[in-house]
């Protein structure tokens, strides 16, 4: 009987963060930290935008758009993205480094592993689609 409280409060107490947990929507949010590469004149431009495929993940979908002049990549953006802050603090980092890298071949971010691996397959499909 003495060990039947104490159990019982650490049951109660174990339950609370499920009680509360409340899972993302996986809403689309807004673009992300850089912005598209501003249109050249027309009839110049070897720019083309091509879009990844929405990728499911654990977290939420995870889709991303690629800019690209020529075969360079000038800019990436997500259209869809988990509704977490760890995900959002993880986007422009994973930008930067696509960027940098001009590939998908890139690290995930700390704490934003499910979102990392999302962002690298629809981005890899989008070079696919793109020939690069």
């Amino acid at each position: 009987m003495k060990r039947a409280l104490p159990v019982l409060v650490l049951t109660v107490a174990g339950l609370i963060p499920v009680w509360r947990y409340a899972p993302s929507t996986g809403a689309p949010t807004a673009e992300a930290a850089r912005p598209a590469a501003p249109p050249a004149s027309p009839g110049t431009s070897t720019s083309r935008v091509v879009a990844g495929p929405t990728v499911g993940t654990e977290k939420g979908p995870v889709q991303v758009e690629v800019t690209f002049e020529g075969d360079e990549i000038t800019a990436v953006r997500m259209l869809r993205q988990p509704d977490h802050p760890q995900t959002t603090a993880a986007v422009p980092t994973l930008i930067e480094e696509t960027l940098r890298a001009q590939s998908a071949d890139i690290d995930s971010v700390s704490g934003a592993t499910v979102t990392s691996e999302g962002y690298r397959e629809s981005l890899q499909a989008a070079l696919d689609a793109r020939g690069v």
